[in-house]
């Protein structure tokens, strides 16, 4: 466990238990959201690479507009 981590905990430890289950719920579904991010980009990065491929293709032809 890193430094900051304790001491975040440290500083959680001292909080009411009814607070201290807040910050554990908001942590534990920011963790579980970045798990949801990190595995729908690991599964798209064929994807992402093909449209970036199709969207240089337009550029280089000449089928694009600058915003």
């Amino acid at each position: 466990m890193t430094k900051l981590l304790e001491k975040a905990i440290e500083q959680i430890a001292k909080l009411p238990e009814s607070e201290q289950d807040a910050v554990a719920a908001v942590m534990l579904e920011e963790l579980a959201s970045e798990r949801r991010w990190a595995d729908a980009l690991a599964g798209s990065q064929e994807k992402l690479a093909r449209l970036a491929q199709e969207a240089l293709a337009e550029y280089e032809a000449g089928r694009t507009k600058p915003l």
